[in-house]
């Protein structure tokens, strides 16, 4: 894990992370999911394969009370073999599918919100629906760092003190160094 950057923000720590999400010691990590929480690929995949098949389980059993988590929407199930104690589900837009950036906007302020609800004081986020959902990764990047910053304006009571946008790529890594010094 190489943090790239660190801001301050509404007193709150800001950094952007070069590396495995599921490496990451904050007390939930943020899993770019699908509607159904079928964790195959990606970021969705590797979460499952280090914290354990303890995550698709709980995920199952969520769809099967609840039916399809809906774009924009956000859901958690324990972190299993992971570091993080939690694993919270952010359901992102396909790119092409429509108001993406709404929807986008609306996953990331799901996850933090449920990370308050929560209690908890740190979480890490992936670039959502940039990488199979095919989201353009600069504006996914852009869109993401600016709903935190929104979120942490908007509700100075959080419980979250230090938020980490983190990727496995150089690539997105530097997009979210770049996004979060404009700020």
């Amino acid at each position: 894990m190489e943090v790239l950057l660190e801001r301050v923000i509404n007193e709150r720590v800001l950094k952007a992370v070069h590396g495995d999400i599921t490496e990451e010691g904050t007390e939930a990590i943020v899993n770019a999911a699908n509607s159904l929480l079928k964790h195959g690929g990606g970021v969705a995949g590797a979460i499952v394969k280090k914290g354990g098949k303890v995550i698709q389980e709980e995920s199952d059993r969520i769809v099967s009370e609840r039916g399809p988590i809906p774009v924009g929407g956000a859901v958690y199930t324990t972190g299993g073999n992971l570091k993080a104690k939690y694993v919270i589900h952010a359901v992102g837009p396909i790119w092409g599918e429509g108001d993406e950036e709404r929807k986008l906007r609306s996953a990331v302020r799901s996850a933090l919100k449920l990370a308050d609800e929560l209690g908890l004081n740190s979480i890490a986020l992936p670039a959502i629906s940039t990488g199979i959902f095919g989201y353009p990764k600069r504006e996914g990047v852009r869109v993401i760092v600016e709903e935190v910053i929104r979120y942490l304006e908007e509700k100075p009571s959080t419980s979250l003190k230090e938020i980490h946008f983190t990727a496995i790529d150089g690539e997105t890594a530097e997009l979210f160094r770049g996004t979060l010094l404009s700020y």
